[in-house]
């Protein structure tokens, strides 16, 4: 049996359409076998809350009188440098920006209170921010300084995108070393004191899509409380890593580019997120419809923590290295139990990610669907789904 997303549509504007959560499939197919579920099921929401470095938004903030040209200057909103390298007034805010010599900051070093990530959220939660700004002056662009507050309100456009987010399965991050080590997986205790892992599991969006058959460039998705779309696939794609029998990586492989409009999203869901002794970032709520257009789909979506492998990896020497050696995999129901066996060893797991944040994210868009507010897009084009297709490359160093 097959389905179209046209058909699915037809179904969801008449209010007829059959939408689940990532949780319900499983459930659903184990009761109902693949291929009841796949006519009976319409569309699967999925769902993840975690940091997501590589996130930003850029702003255009309209022209003062006289004019500037803040490209070629420096810019700085709430005292966090951010990108002018554009034009005159187009600016971009990096959620890992930091702001030089800021208090904030060095009220106890390390802790890292305040950068892009922060910048973002209370631009979102329309707080007025400061924007300061030194120019070099042109004969079209006269002025070389700007100092005003900004609001979001007043933004010709403030847009969300990120190069690289909802990372298709990941390490779980441990440390052999005899010291405490600060990383973007958070704090790692010595002598395996503790093991870090990030992903919603069953619930994360590419786990339930492995091979990238419904979720494409042009598909519309949840993104930080509103809607958003896939723009690209996400930097540091990696399609050609080993997978296991139901498709699932075993090891961080997809990864999208993804683009929204902040006016329509909610702090809730954008949070900036200080990283003790790593730096900042921003923490993003991301869900993705699923059209169950085969019984093929019915199956990746029902998809079980206890079938999702990742690999443990040690940050404390080998990783910093450009090295990822495993020391073992363990599966998401091992991790979710909150403690998993390293070398006879009993470690308590942490996650980084919301699991609960997951599952409200699908249950959001599952009523979306359901009221009629949210329709299925068809992709544009497909994401790499072999290596044949795109090869994830190490930076090749040669001297100059």
């Amino acid at each position: 049996m097959t389905k179209t997303i046209q058909e699915i549509n037809e179904k969801i504007k008449k209010g007829q359409a059959v939408v689940v959560t990532a949780e319900e499939m499983i459930e659903i197919v184990r009761k109902k076998g693949e291929k009841q579920a796949a006519k009976e099921v319409d569309v699967v929401t999925t769902g993840t809350f975690g940091p997501m470095c590589s996130s930003g938004a850029y702003i255009n903030i309209g022209h003062a009188k006289p004019k500037i040209k803040l490209g070629g200057g420096e810019v700085y909103i709430n005292g966090v440098e951010v990108y002018a390298g554009f034009a005159a007034v187009d600016i971009y805010i990096g959620a890992s920006s930091l702001p030089p010599d800021d208090p904030r900051n060095k009220i106890y070093p390390g802790e890292f209170r305040y950068g892009g990530g922060h910048v973002i959220e209370e631009l979102v939660a329309g707080k007025d921010l400061v924007l300061t700004a030194t120019a070099y002056g042109t004969d079209c662009y006269p002025r070389k300084e700007l100092r005003t507050l900004i609001n979001i309100r007043d933004l010709n456009e403030a847009v969300l995108f990120n190069p690289r987010n909802c990372y298709q399965n990941y390490n779980v991050a441990v440390n052999l070393s005899d010291r405490i080590i600060y990383t973007y997986m958070g704090t790692l205790k010595p002598k395996l004191g503790n093991a870090n892992y990030c992903s919603a599991g069953q619930l994360s969006p590419l786990l339930n899509d492995p091979y990238y058959k419904t979720i494409g460039i042009g598909t519309r998705i949840f993104l930080g409380g509103g809607t958003g779309y896939i723009a690209w696939w996400g930097t540091q794609h990696n399609p050609g890593v080993e997978r296991s029998e139901n498709g699932v990586p075993l090891s961080p492989a997809g990864t999208l580019a993804v683009i929204g409009d902040l006016k329509q999203m909610k702090p809730e869901w954008l949070r900036g997120t200080s990283m003790l002794g790593y730096g900042v970032t921003l923490t993003v709520g991301i869900g993705i419809p699923i059209p169950v257009l085969s019984e093929e789909i019915a199956y990746y979506t029902s998809v079980k923590d206890e079938e999702i492998y990742t690999q443990i990896v040690d940050y404390s020497k080998p990783y910093p290295q450009g090295i990822s050696e495993s020391l073992g995999q363990v599966n998401y129901a091992q991790l979710r139990s909150g403690k998993i066996r390293i070398s006879n060893k009993e470690v308590p797991t942490g996650s980084l990610s919301s699991y609960v944040k997951a599952r409200e994210i699908a249950n959001i868009l599952k009523e979306w669907i359901k009221q009629g507010k949210f329709l299925l897009t068809e992709p544009v084009a497909k994401l790499p789904q072999a290596e044949s297709d795109y090869k994830f490359k190490p930076l090749k160093i040669r001297e100059v």
